[in-house]
């Protein structure tokens, strides 16, 4: 079986939310693959010699280089990583996570040139990073979703006489968890009984800026930190609406996994969104830094209980396509 270097933020075990490097490595070592990883360092000077230092110590063993890939800062990890797999002559394969990296092929373009075209193959997530990246004239691309261990996540109908908010997320600024508490005052200043968790680790600081901004509002919000897969899953039994506030978006596990749960799903119609969520089928898309359009989503499923039943029947469905014994064969037959 083939060996492979994956490149990424391993950062789970510093406090950060787990992604896709642990996830889907793990995945790929259970099909057989040989999955060395890096890295796990918290500076972020020493994660990107670290990680350089894996592809040159691995170059004469691995068959394939993964690199996720992301629109911000790490997308000069990608770079570097995959320059100097190209100097090596290694075949790698961007993961192109980042919501926002249209956004970067636009400001980068030679610099994405240099890691796109020369990829042995591009893998987008989502269609809608994959519909950008051809409209830039990428042609080498595929589409191979995130994917979920469907077992995990037991479908559970809701009743929505209280309504009881998750939001599942890391605090960035870019996923907006500021319009989370907005949206739980202006239910209450509507006298509608709400209430909101939010789960996730702090990321750029907005954790104690979403915190201070609840105390300003005077509302209470329940604030977990970071929690485990299992642990997040077990807390959802107890909340009814899941809301995604994001400005900027790819293809978030956390929103099939709600899918998966039965949770009706609210989001903002930006980046994959659309391409994820069949609006008023299997979710509810609303225009961006909106609350009020957030709280008549909620309003309307309130009213229409039997309608959302039937809408997160459609979803619970659409997150069965993103299970990993459908989607391990679209990896399978991409590392061949």
């Amino acid at each position: 079986m083939k060996t492979l270097l994956y490149i990424g933020n391993k950062l789970s075990k510093s406090g950060k939310t787990e992604t896709t490097i642990e996830t889907l490595g793990k995945k790929l070592s259970s099909e057989g693959y040989s999955v060395v990883t890096s890295s796990n360092k918290k500076n972020k000077v020493l994660r990107l010699f670290d990680m350089l230092m894996a592809i040159l110590k691995y170059a004469k063993k691995v068959d394939y280089v993964l690199i996720d890939t992301y629109s911000t800062s790490n997308f000069y990890y990608a770079y570097l990583c995959s320059q100097l797999c190209r100097f090596l002559k290694l075949k790698y394969i961007p993961i192109l996570h980042g919501g926002n990296l249209p956004n970067r092929l636009k400001l980068s373009p030679k610099l994405c040139h240099s890691i796109f075209t020369n990829a042995y193959l591009n893998v987008a997530p989502s269609v809608y990073i994959q519909s950008e990246f051809k409209k830039y004239g990428y042609s080498n691309l595929i589409h191979i979703p995130n994917t979920i261990n469907l077992q995990n996540y037991s479908f559970k109908e809701r009743n929505f006489e209280t309504i009881k908010l998750l939001w599942v997320r890391s605090f960035s600024e870019i996923y907006n968890p500021f319009l989370a508490v907005e949206i739980l005052k202006s239910l209450l200043d509507e006298g509608i009984q709400a209430s909101l968790c939010m789960v996730g680790p702090d990321n750029d600081g907005s954790l104690q800026k979403t915190k201070a901004y609840a105390k300003t509002l005077q509302v209470e919000v329940i604030f977990t930190g970071k929690l485990s897969k299992p642990e997040w899953i077990a807390l959802s039994k107890d909340f009814n609406i899941f809301i995604n506030t994001t400005h900027f978006d790819n293809m978030p596990v956390s929103v099939i996994e709600a899918m998966a749960l039965g949770l009706p799903v609210i989001s903002t119609n930006v980046g994959g969104m659309p391409f994820l969520i069949d609006n008023d089928n299997d979710g509810i898309l609303v225009k961006p830094n909106t609350a009020t359009e957030f709280v008549s989503a909620i309003k309307t499923i309130r009213s229409n209980p039997k309608k959302m039943n039937q809408m997160t029947f459609n979803a619970r469905k659409k997150a069965e396509s993103y299970n990993w014994d459908v989607v391990k064969n679209l990896w399978i037959s991409v590392l061949k």
